[in-house]
């Protein structure tokens, strides 16, 4: 089983088009250690020739063309992309669907509230029901992931809850969301049969639950938004804290770091990452935390070989 991040940073991406801070005032002049990213999604594949992505960014056509393995090779038009797995109905997670719209064969995975939002917008219609399939996948019930032929592709795919809200142009005006574990946030777990790639972008914070499932897992992919919770309104970014937009911190008594300290995961990785987050800087004393912890920052393009 093989991985390919495709974008490693959260809504808005690395640097943030409307963005002046310091961080991406260095990534736009070309700073070695504040590399550029997209928003997030992964690519995951057993066999190197189908992929499957984790979430449609809307910076997808520009990582397709970033990865040749997701170009075409097969005739005048054709994908290695057999289908798409969501782990959310925010913007940054469903926009890229509208990219692969060219009535090109691939199954769109997610949970029954997932397919509602979908189903309610009727732009997503441009995604052909008799060419695109969607199916609905019961929270905790693992199926396998197939080519566009119907065959197995080598691959099992399980959606579980996780503390989330729902997206933000779903809640109500004047009312915080409240933290809620459900279908509108799930995270995945990608198998082979002998390996396990846990992908969560987004988390309010850790359960015992959650933590029972990431035990043993071989990679995980987890929500590196924000380093501290009050991040944005202490830097004059927005008004809202990291718990308030469903994310959980990296640093602190009840952030990341800590929660995953008791935990046996053979990798370890950050990604969904805010432009606000310091460890996207290479120098930062956050990033030497962060790696002295025993984890990675996720960037475009790395690869994970199981």
């Amino acid at each position: 089983m093989q991985a390919r991040v495709l974008g490693a940073a959260a809504g808005g991406g690395f640097p943030q088009w409307n963005s002046n801070a310091v961080g991406c005032r260095r990534a736009r002049a070309g700073d070695p250690h504040a590399r550029p990213r997209t928003q997030a999604s992964v690519a995951i594949s057993a066999d190197g020739d189908w992929w499957f992505l984790l979430n449609a960014s809307p910076d997808l056509r520009q990582q397709i063309e970033a990865a040749p393995c997701l170009h075409p090779r097969r005739g005048l038009r054709s994908s290695p992309i057999a289908g798409v797995v969501l782990t959310g109905g925010d913007v940054d997670a469903i926009a890229g669907l509208l990219t692969l719209r060219e009535r090109q064969p691939f199954t769109i995975y997610g949970t029954a509230r997932i397919h509602q939002v979908l189903d309610a917008n009727p732009i997503f219609e441009v995604l052909a029901r008799d060419v695109v399939a969607r199916r609905c996948v019961a929270v905790g019930a693992p199926i396998m992931l197939a080519l566009p032929d119907g065959s197995p592709s080598g691959l099992s795919a399980e959606l579980f809850p996780v503390p989330g809200k729902v997206p933000l142009y779903l809640e109500e005006a004047a009312v915080a969301p409240r933290i809620i574990e459900g279908e509108e946030t799930v995270g995945a777990v990608i198998s082979d049969g002998n390996h396990r790639i846990v992908f969560i972008p987004g988390c309010a914070g850790m359960t015992d639950a959650l933590a029972r499932r990431l035990q043993g897992a071989d990679v995980v992919l987890f929500d590196g938004t924000l380093w501290t919770d009050d991040e944005m309104l202490r830097a004059g970014l927005g008004g809202k804290t990291g718990l308030r937009m469903g994310h959980m911190s990296v640093s602190g008594p009840d952030g990341t770091l800590a929660a995953f300290n008791a935990l046996d995961v053979r990798r370890k990785i950050l990604l969904h990452i805010n432009n606000s987050n310091p460890i996207l800087l290479d120098d930062s004393p956050e990033r030497a935390a962060v790696a002295a912890a025993g984890w990675e920052v996720a960037y475009d393009g790395m690869e994970v070989q199981l």
